[in-house]
């Protein structure tokens, strides 16, 4: 007879397993999903607030803002509606968290619970190849930061290389060389990005800081640069744009209100990943917003433009060593983010599809592989493809995740989950043959309802057509992340109601040993 393993439950609330040797037997199991015991939990607030400082100061994150001032608002509106995104998007971002911190388990495990074992793959390769196209953009950036930096130091012959596939092969170059060196970083695991994010993350403020200084001398201070009107006024075509832009901004940080259980297993305690998180997001990504807002709206002034991308500006620098400087502030800011958003993630979620068989260090390879064939230049390739295609599209998909797992986590559970059949298959998360049809079916529900009436705007270029995939549902696109969340939430609680025919869905306090 198999000796189940008992879980010992700490007075904080922690929960982690007494022993592993019987559920490492389970072909579900392995070392990177398996729960982080307490005394590997040692992730502080300054961590967690580090880990955000650096995943907000990079090249995207810049180009919310940037974009937005590109797109018409002007300061004040996109300084609105950045802000009140990541307020927003905290939420649910706190509330997937806990399960982590509490577990020590990743995210692909934890959506175990309300997909089922097998199922759990479904919401986890969403995550992973959503993941996969960021990696992609970032180190497209990144290697174009790197392409730059080059020619300003070897000449026109680097810049103006023989064309390959339509680019100069110097810059195919610099992004692969970009590639090796996150894929390095991240083969040696956790702590190093822990370390690397640490100090990483103040320089990048500064060199942000020192850039708007520039701008600011250069624009002649904040009055003409506070002065740009907007373009679209505060009436009917403000609101038009508000309500899609506030759910892309949503977006962006929607993939880590799904995943952050990867970073908060490692945490000391509940209210050191709460803290850390509620000082490092917000609050960061107003500053690095309002920052980018002023830097752009200060190219308006001195070049007549909005120069959206932060190295086209730098390119603008004659002085070779400041656009170096400059330029190598992004790849530490890119390298930072994208490591820890982009790589971490996706390397659990293909781990848990084939736990046997693919380690972290083989999903991150895998990550890599798969975010250069998705043409990453193409997507990052001017701000309405970026913000109201990529970024508004995804946020439907994922916040129909969210919605299952906070639903199932908070108002079905109760915050119980049975630690051990989690990785059992024979276990109470097996449901039928391993799958959970209620979480599937209110995941299908809240996509279809966010993203079915998906549209490109006219006079735009994008892949949807003018009057929406499914026109009925045309106007729900522009509330898309909301719409998924609060449409797969309420279906999955309702599905997941008990009846005398079941067993009630909420589980057990595991025992303590």
């Amino acid at each position: 007879m198999t000796t189940i393993p008992q879980t010992i439950t700490h007075d904080d609330g922690r929960i982690e397993l007494s022993e592993t040797a019987p559920v490492a037997d389970s072909p579900y199991y392995n070392e990177e999903l398996a729960p982080v015991p307490t005394e590997k939990r040692t992730w502080n607030t300054y961590n967690y607030t580090a880990l955000w400082v650096g995943m907000a100061h990079n090249v995207p994150s810049y180009g919310l803002a940037a974009g937005l001032i590109a797109l018409g608002m002007d300061w004040l509106q996109a300084f609105i509606t950045i802000t009140l995104a990541n307020l927003l998007v905290l939420i649910p971002m706190l509330l997937n968290s806990h399960a982590g911190t509490k577990y020590g388990i990743p995210f692909p495990v934890f959506a175990r619970a309300f997909y089922g074992i097998r199922g759990a793959n479904v919401p986890a390769l969403l995550r992973a190849f959503i993941a996969c196209g960021w990696f992609g953009i970032q180190t497209w950036i990144g290697g174009l930061g790197m392409y730059v930096i080059a020619g300003k130091l070897f000449g026109d012959w680097w810049v103006n290389a023989p064309i390959l596939a339509g680019k100069p092969w110097t810059l195919w170059a610099s992004f692969a060389l970009f590639w090796v060196i996150q894929m390095a970083i991240m083969w040696r695991g956790m702590d190093t990005l822990r370390r690397f994010e640490n100090w990483a993350a103040p320089l990048v403020i500064v060199v942000a800081i020192a850039l708007l200084v520039w701008i600011l001398i250069e624009a002649g201070g904040l009055g003409p640069i506070l002065s740009q009107p907007s373009k679209v006024g505060w009436g009917a075509d403000w609101w038009a744009l508000f309500f899609p832009s506030l759910m892309a901004m949503i977006a962006f940080w929607s993939t880590l209100s799904l995943n952050m259980p990867d970073f908060t297993r490692f945490g000391k305690g509940q209210r050191e990943q709460m803290l850390g998180q509620t000082l490092g997001l917000p609050t960061t990504m107003s500053f690095f917003a309002i920052l980018s807002i002023l830097i752009t709206s200060g190219t308006v002034v001195i070049y007549g433009e909005a120069i959206w991308d932060p190295i086209t500006l730098a390119n603008q620098f004659d002085n070779p060593l400041v656009v170096a400087i400059g330029l190598f502030t992004v790849l530490i800011a890119t390298v930072s983010v994208n490591i820890a958003a982009n790589v971490v993630s996706p390397s659990y979620d293909f781990s848990n599809a084939a736990p046997r068989l693919v380690s972290r260090r083989a999903g991150a390879m895998l990550t890599g592989v798969i975010g250069v064939l998705m043409v990453p230049w193409y997507l990052f390739e001017n701000p309405d493809l970026y913000i109201f295609t990529w970024l508004q599209t995804y946020g439907g998909l994922l916040g129909a995740v969210a919605g299952v797992l906070i639903g199932g986590y908070w108002l079905v559970n109760r915050t119980k989950l049975d630690l051990v059949d989690l990785y059992r298959p024979e276990g109470r998360y097996w449901f039928s043959a391993g799958f959970n049809w209620r979480g599937l079916v209110a995941t299908a529900v809240g996509i279809v309802l966010a993203v079915g009436g998906a549209y490109t705007a006219a006079g735009t270029d994008g892949p949807f057509p003018p009057d929406g995939l499914i026109p009925l549902l045309k106007p729900l696109y522009d509330y898309s992340w909301v719409v998924g969340l609060v449409a797969s939430l309420l279906t999955f609680v309702v599905l997941s109601r008990p009846s005398p025919r079941r067993e009630p869905a909420a589980t057990p306090e595991p025992a303590t040993a």
